[in-house]
């Protein structure tokens, strides 16, 4: 088996990780953690939904880069700060989702975290795609 790393221009430069690492054989992808970051590597966003959204697109842009579109996504994770307020908010996060990934929905869950890594991020959100 191979693997590929994808760290497209896009997005902050990556310290320690990699956005996608494609694994050629069975044409997987491993999407890291993405928060609101913004290329500057800058959290962005004062709101749960503004930084999902920009958290999501960068996931997409990652996904983008290795080839790949939303509906390859099989796994999504979201980890967030604030449960309470992730489900106060999921009508708009869902919206947010149908517009930047369709409806084609993968097998997700939510996770509730102390904190993450940027003490000013909200939410993060990783997954798995397989391409064809």
């Amino acid at each position: 088996m191979t693997t590929e790393r994808v760290n497209p221009p896009d997005l902050s430069p990556p310290t320690g990780f990699s956005h996608a690492v494609v694994a050629t054989g069975s044409r997987l992808v491993f999407l890291a953690g993405q928060t609101a970051l913004d290329p500057d590597g800058k959290i962005t966003g004062e709101t749960l939904p503004e930084q999902f959204e920009r958290a999501l697109a960068n996931l997409l842009t990652a996904l983008h880069a290795a080839g790949g579109t939303p509906a390859h996504l099989t796994r999504v994770t979201v980890y967030t700060t604030d449960v309470a307020a992730y489900r106060a908010h999921a009508p708009e996060l869902g919206r947010i989702w149908r517009r930047s990934a369709g409806r084609d929905y993968p097998a997700m869950a939510v996770i509730g975290v102390t904190r993450l890594w940027d003490t000013q991020a909200l939410v993060e959100v990783d997954g798995f795609a397989v391409l064809p």
